[in-house]
């Protein structure tokens, strides 16, 4: 642990420190202060995040269709509660006039404040240095107070781990840290905001290390996460209370039914697998289709509350049926049009279609808590199936809704060990754990590289954040000519800001290199310069900080990156663009030329 000191990383070394105080010195003293600092933050930030979104459930589920929907056992809910609609025909109206709320709000002031937010977070952490405007966590926690109090499905853990982590950022600059603790206070503030919402705090700490990557963990945030969520989870239990959402399973596990947890875990990478790619599916053909951007979460949360009309358990965060899912209170699931059978049947599948209309569409929430509900109606089915084939072995459903809420998110959101941790906590059972490992390996193993978290890098060698500390003597042999160069995205000086803005928010880029007419680069346009402005690009263009040729090495590339704090670098021969080098295609070519030397050594060996 390089005895209590700053990991000893080239970034590190390069920088002078940002404090002259002698208790920054040593990390462990540093982060315990800064984690409980977060943790406070992270509380505070679960609680108005959630008695907002309790005040948006009254004014639009409550008083314009006059429903009541079920709660968790944890939050005051009950087994006996089921969907009640004065104006049942109302639903559709109120998630379309929540999506218009929360499009005007977002679209006008974030439009970066879009969609779900932990992905946001994640992106802010590899590829921003941690930076997230000040402004995005409080646009965040209305606009996804309304989408979901509207009725809209989505999950409030992503909006919680946006704020925390958004106001992480700002203490980070308040008092003037480092680069690389403003992307730790992030990560933390991921972590600290989740564990609290969900009253997880093990699994909200192991989370902050583990969801910024599909196969690899950030070992050094874990022990301020593990503070902060602690203290998170304190706060906000001691206004909400501290009985787990989904009260206490009490049953006995057995391990006879270990064979059929196997095919559980089959079955819930299949549909972590169908969850990722309707999810994007959906999310991608709004960003292709030419209409306002305010409009569409508007017939995202028409689509949304058209499907609600149809199956009423999939409005809002759908918590409550979890627990009715676990106990089997199958009498009150309802649906006008649905016979039982095929209701439950196709609940998953409309759950997943709802939460993609709703976050796909640029409404604001999480796809986390989705993502667990899914999983509980997939092992609610599955319990089903095996009670009436094995009705000795299999006499409840409740161990199979437990085990696949966490197996099948864990599988789509990359992050097993921390959600596997965050269900039992959510649960209080323990015992699950040994079918809870297994089903979650195997749904992990057949959902593959398909991610819910699409800002995810593999491993650290693969985050612009850790760019430096990894592949330095092999960059400085392969050049610039030996990767594919990217013709765009690229605008023009006489551009519109707008457009620009388009480009930037759908190839996930913050900024982007100018060209005139002739194509001579003129400088680059920075997505924080040009929100919410008018005009043309040529207006806001600053100098580019720095290019490369074709003969340059990879080197040379990531020098220019880790100065500007980008993911690409302009290629120029005689002034004129040829095209843009990404960190992606600087990897693939690290790629091929590791194979190469490996082959060379085997080869002589």
């Amino acid at each position: 642990m390089n005895n209590g000191r700053e990991p000893n990383t080239l970034t590190n070394l390069k920088k002078p420190r940002a404090w002259g105080v002698a208790w920054t010195s040593n990390y462990y003293v540093k982060w315990f202060i800064l984690g409980a600092v977060i943790g406070v933050v992270a509380g505070m930030s679960a609680l108005a995040f959630y008695f907002t979104l309790k005040l948006m459930e009254h004014l639009f589920l409550g008083l314009i269709v006059g429903a009541s929907v079920p709660e968790p056992v944890g939050e005051g809910g009950s087994l006996s509660s089921g969907f009640k609609a004065a104006r049942y025909w109302l639903i559709p109206a109120s998630t379309t006039l929540g999506g218009l709320l929360s499009g005007l709000i977002v679209y006008t002031w974030a439009p970066e404040a879009e969609g779900h937010g932990t992905d946001a977070a994640i992106n802010a952490y590899h590829r921003l240095q941690g930076r997230i405007r000040k402004r995005i966590p409080p646009i965040k926690l209305v606009a996804s107070a309304i989408t979901i109090g509207s009725g809209g499905s989505a999950g409030r853990e992503g909006p919680t781990a946006q704020l925390s982590a958004g106001i992480g950022s700002a203490i980070a600059d308040l008092l003037r840290l480092s680069p690389d603790d403003r992307r730790r206070a992030v990560a933390v503030g991921i972590g600290a905001g989740i564990g609290s919402i969900f009253k997880a705090p093990i699994g909200g700490a192991i989370l902050a290390a583990e969801v910024l990557y599909m196969r690899d963990i950030e070992a050094e945030v874990l022990f301020p996460a593990l503070v902060a969520s602690a203290v998170g989870y304190s706060i906000f239990g001691s206004v909400v209370g501290f009985t787990p959402i989904f009260g206490y399973y009490t049953g006995i596990f057995n391990p006879a039914r270990l064979p059929l947890y196997a095919v559980l875990g089959v079955i819930d990478g299949l549909f972590a697998v169908l969850y990722v790619k309707t999810f994007y599916a959906i999310h991608d053909a709004f960003k292709r289709w030419r209409i306002s951007n305010y409009a569409k979460p508007v017939v995202g949360g028409l689509l949304a509350g058209v499907i609600g009309l149809m199956a009423p358990e999939v409005l809002g965060t759908s918590y409550g049926w979890v627990n009715l899912a676990e106990f089997e209170r199958l009498n009150l699931f309802t649906s006008p049009v649905l016979p039982l059978i095929v209701l439950l049947v196709a609940l998953p599948f409309l759950k997943i279609l709802a939460t993609s209309f709703t976050i796909g569409s640029g409404g604001s929430g999480g796809v986390f808590a989705p993502g667990i509900v899914i999983g509980a109606l997939v092992g609610l089915d599955v319990g089903l199936l095996f009670h009436y084939l094995l009705p000795s072995l299999v006499p409840d459903v409740a161990p199979f809704v437990i085990v696949s809420m966490l197996a099948l998110f864990g599988a789509a959101a990359k992050a097993p060990l921390a959600v596997m941790f965050m269900v039992v906590e959510m649960t209080g059972s323990y015992q699950l754990l040994p079918a809870a490992m297994i089903t979650v390996a195997i749904a992990y193993l057949i959902s593959g590289g398909n991610t819910i978290y699409r800002a995810q890098v593999p491993t650290r060698r693969d985050s612009p954040a850790h760019v430096g500390e990894y592949n330095v003597p092999v960059l400085m042999e392969i050049r610039v000519s030996d990767c594919e160069v990217r013709r765009g995205p690229v605008v023009r000086v006489d551009d519109d800001v707008n457009g620009a803005v388009n480009v930037m928010l759908q190839h996930r880029y913050t900024s982007l290199p100018v060209v005139n007419h002739n194509s001579k680069l003129v400088g680059i346009v920075h997505l924080t310069d040009i929100l919410g402005k008018r005009g043309v690009v040529g207006m806001y263009v600053k100098a580019a900080g720095g290019y490369v040729r074709l003969d340059s090495t990879l080197y040379d590339a990531w020098e220019v990156m880790s100065r500007e704090g980008t993911t690409w670098v302009p290629v120029v021969e005689d002034g004129r663009l040829i095209g843009i080098l990404t960190m992606e295609s600087m990897r693939r070519a690290y790629d091929l030329k590791i194979r190469s030397i490996k082959l060379s050594i085997n080869q002589h060996t």
